[in-house]
């Protein structure tokens, strides 16, 4: 890890999405001796998307544990780590497996501070690879933000950037809170600036990743540069798109939505998760509770259908929200 900051700090311009999520961990692990990490194959081995490469041969076996093919033991584990005060950093493979170890992420780690006055807190990350668009199949490549989005006491992180992935693991692993930390597989690859040192991103807080004056185009993670693509092909028409990365469900950044909106008075949400149960609901109910003099057009959500993930490409495609989807649905308001 220290040889990828160093190449950073030489002069190199980008660093990828897997890389800054080793790096985003690396710079906590030296900060704070309290920051273990644990989870399948994240050893030597790096990880299987090569998202922990470099942190064994840094910190070696007794902050980088190698575990069972058991989430429940994770994230178990993980739990009575931080209880006892060290700031363990699990990490689940895919997110479909969160299901393995929902107990713990529903029932019992998001309610210990509560349950105990605030005597005992769980300042634990749970990462995990979310997301589909690579052909992984139904059980490999949900995006499950929405799951995680029923469960008071949780905080949902879900990076678009390298640089955020940075900003936010720091801010994730210094919260006193759980923390769901999801990075989307279909962003592995991307590059993008890298982080400055000490770089920390507040959870909750949203970035307007691009100006406009017509309609507001809310996103998440893979959906961000979807969305953006999108206002790209609007633009030559001359439909203006404010574009805005939510970055976290929870805290959620109304207040950012809500100015937009000021601007623009047109809401179109862009969520890999199904349609059913998304968390583009959450926003635009919020959105009607608290900001529907905004409004001049009804809102539109564009979102995943409600069926298990295919493997076939064209398939896929049908499923997952596309450019084009995102480009129909903001036509039709923008003429509304």
């Amino acid at each position: 890890m220290a040889d990828v900051t160093a190449e950073r700090a030489a002069g190199t311009r980008e660093i990828t999405y897997r890389e800054a999520v080793a790096e985003g961990i690396a710079r906590e692990m030296r900060r704070d001796p309290a920051v273990v990490c644990l989870g399948e194959d994240i050893g030597e081995a790096g990880g299987v998307f090569k998202t922990t490469a470099g942190l064994f041969k840094e910190f070696g076996p007794e902050r980088v544990w190698d575990t069972p093919i058991s989430e429940q033991a994770i994230v178990g584990a993980a739990m009575g780590a931080a209880m006892t005060g060290m700031r363990p950093v699990a990490e689940i493979m895919f997110s479909d497996f969160l299901a393995c170890c929902w107990d713990y992420l529903a029932n019992e780690i998001p309610k210990v501070r509560y349950m105990t006055g605030g005597q005992v807190t769980v300042p634990l990350v749970v990462r995990t690879a979310n997301g589909g668009g690579l052909g992984f199949g139904a059980q490999h490549s949900q995006a499950t933000e929405n799951w995680a989005l029923t469960i008071p006491g949780l905080k949902i992180a879900a990076p678009s950037t390298p640089a955020d992935v940075i900003g936010m693991m720091a801010a994730a692993i210094r919260s006193d809170d759980p923390v769901v930390f999801f990075e989307h597989k279909g962003l592995l690859a991307t590059k993008g600036a890298p982080a400055p040192p000490g770089h920390q991103v507040e959870l909750g807080r949203a970035a307007v990743v691009r100006e406009g004056a017509d309609v507001t185009l809310v996103a998440l993670a893979s959906m961000v540069p979807v969305a953006l693509k999108a206002a790209e092909l609007l633009g030559a028409d001359g439909i203006d798109t404010d574009v805005v990365d939510l970055r976290c469900l929870v805290p959620l950044d109304v207040a950012t939505v809500l100015a937009s909106l000021a601007r623009t008075s047109r809401l179109v949400t862009v969520e890999e998760n199904p349609y059913q149960g998304g968390w583009g609901a959450t926003l635009v109910s919020v959105v009607a509770d608290e900001g529907f003099g905004l409004l001049d057009a009804p809102v539109r959500r564009v979102a995943g259908e409600c069926v298990p993930l295919p493997f076939a490409d064209a398939l896929e495609e049908r499923v997952i929200p596309t450019v084009d989807k995102v480009v129909t649905a903001v036509r039709t308001l923008a003429a509304y």
